[in-house]
C-alpha cells in the first residue's frame, strides 16, 4: 500500500516539484532570494503530502496498537477464567487479524 502511494502519487509529485525547481533557475533576472522563494513555493505541495500521509500512517499504527492492547488484554482474562493455551492463542489471532 504505502509503495503503491510512493510510485504512483509522491514520484510524480516529486517530477513536478523539480520541473517547478527548474524553472524557478532559469529565470536569469530573478535574484537569489527570489530564486529561493521560488523553489520554496515548488517543495510546499509535496511536503503538504508527505505529512499528510505521515500523519495517516502514525494513526493507523496507534490504532493497531490499541487493538492489539485490547486483543491481549481478552486473551489474559481467557486464561484467566480456566480457558486452554490453544483456544485462547486462537482467540488472539482471530481478534489481532480483525485489527487492521
Amino acid at each position: 500500500m504505502v509503495k503503491s502511494l510512493e510510485r504512483e502519487n509522491i514520484r510524480k509529485m516529486q517530477g513536478i516539484m523539480f520541473g517547478c525547481s527548474s524553472s524557478c533557475c532559469e529565470d536569469s533576472q530573478a535574484s537569489m532570494k527570489q530564486v529561493h522563494q521560488c523553489t520554496e513555493r515548488c517543495h510546499v505541495p509535496l511536503a503538504q503530502a508527505q505529512t499528510l500521509v505521515t500523519s495517516k500512517l502514525e494513526k493507523f499504527q496507534d490504532h493497531l496498537a490499541r487493538c492489539t492492547m485490547r486483543c491481549n488484554d481478552k486473551a489474559k482474562d481467557s486464561m484467566d477464567a480456566g480457558n486452554k493455551e490453544l483456544q485462547v492463542k486462537q482467540q488472539m489471532e482471530s481478534c489481532v487479524a480483525k485489527c487492521g
